[in-house]
């Protein structure tokens, strides 16, 4: 087996199936968080990261290995109006901002996507990449307290496996690591089955779409709704974009180029326009799938495909959501530090590469304000610190001091 496998290569079915399972497993807990916190159904929440991941794919003509999963930028606009018996309401609000993302690819297929490399050069692209990474490492150690001993074993075990294991086993660690910490974790009391065999009856085994939409109502315009959530569409658009440079960066390849970062709007835009159909909250790119990629070298979008029909699956067969559900906490924030660190470094290596100089004050301010704005800030971290290193390259561009130290002799 090569060392990576490229966007376009398929691996066999026996190999690509546990690939595709561990992109469901990065993903899954902070999807089915979202309605958990939201009132929404976690079960209709899988359903539509599904369906959204396979029109982002055939949208973005599957140059783009990126999973759809629920957006955290929305909880608590969603939770405001599901909370308050206005579902219908807030299912406005997340068509609003589908059409965000719409109307964005409309400007953008007309005026073109170049102008996009431009002002997000490799001294804005690569803290902004590291900034991905590095403000999601909370949520990984906080995870990871519930029991330290089991996240630094499973961690270690992912970490050993990426270097040492030979063959299949080297691009799966994640998947593999989650395995055994879970069975450790269930050897010293950690797991609760009960969950699981509570679903082990006919009547509670599957779940039909029928089901699954049950509670959910057809959207509705509710300006209130609407002039809340609209906006937010800004913040994970932007958010969109800093997944797309790591994405590039980690499978050398430009999705923003290739096949258009406008297309990626699309995907997105009509993915959460659907979401809203089904009762599901906004979704947008995953950066825990994006660790995945990094730290496998996997790059294959056959293997998203794949975990979007696991999803669907798995969104109407509960002892499987139980099974995964029933994941410790702390298991899964042992892989999460490798997964957010690998993204993190993948912005060091950004900036490694474009040899970019850190003698030039002008550098120095641009990298040190994305890193302070990106890790400090409470909420839309990533979205404030690229605009604000959008603008300081911008205001300050053109301006090296190296070149007027030249003049000056």
């Amino acid at each position: 087996m090569s060392t990576e496998v490229q966007i376009h290569e398929k691996l066999p079915l026996a190999q690509a199936i546990p690939l595709g399972l561990q992109h469901v497993f990065a993903m899954f807990g902070a999807t089915v968080l979202v309605p958990f916190l939201t009132g929404l159904s976690p079960s209709v929440a899988l359903l539509s990261s599904g369906i959204g991941t396979i029109i982002f794919l055939l949208l973005t003509k599957s140059r783009v290995p990126a999973y759809l999963g629920s957006s955290f930028a929305y909880i608590a606009a969603l939770t405001t109006f599901v909370q308050s018996g206005n579902t219908s309401g807030a299912m406005g609000g997340v068509l609003a901002v589908g059409v965000v993302y719409i109307v964005l690819y409309l400007l953008m297929a007309a005026f073109g996507t170049q102008w996009i490399h431009t002002i997000v050069p490799p001294i804005v692209a690569g803290p902004v990449v590291a900034i991905i990474g590095l403000s999601l490492t909370p949520v990984a150690a906080n995870m990871a307290s519930g029991n330290w001993y089991i996240a630094a074993f499973t961690l270690a075990v992912a970490a050993l496996l990426s270097v040492y294991a030979k063959g299949f086993f080297k691009i799966i660690p994640i998947l593999v690591a989650i395995i055994i910490g879970y069975i450790v974790a269930a050897g010293v009391g950690l797991v609760d089955f009960t969950p699981i065999l509570a679903t082990l009856t006919l009547d509670k085994f599957f779940l039909f779409p029928v089901q699954l939409g049950s509670n959910f109502q057809l959207p509705s315009i509710d300006k209130a709704a609407i002039l809340v959530m609209a906006p937010l569409a800004m913040v994970t658009i932007i958010e969109d974009l800093g997944h797309m440079i790591v994405l590039g960066n980690i499978t050398h390849s430009d999705p923003i180029k290739n096949p258009g970062f406008h297309r990626v709007l699309l995907g997105n835009g009509l993915a959460t326009a659907v979401a809203s159909f089904i009762g599901g909250p906004p979704v947008t790119t995953y950066g825990e799938n994006i660790g995945v990629l990094a730290v496998t070298r996997v790059y294959s979008t056959f293997n998203i495909w794949i975990a979007a029909f696991l999803a669907i699956a798995f969104s109407m067969i509960n002892p499987l959501q139980a099974a995964i559900m029933s994941i410790p906490t702390a298991v899964m924030g042992g892989v999460c530090i490798l997964l957010f660190g690998m993204i993190g470094a993948a912005g060091l290596r950004t900036l490694i590469e474009a040899k970019i100089d850190f003698s030039e004050t002008k550098n120095l301010i641009i990298a040190s304000v994305i890193f302070a704005l990106g890790i400090g800030l409470p909420e839309h971290s990533v979205a404030w610190a690229t605009v604000v290193g959008i603008t300081l390259n911008l205001v300050l561009r053109g301006h090296s001091e190296n070149a007027s130290a030249k003049l000056n002799k």
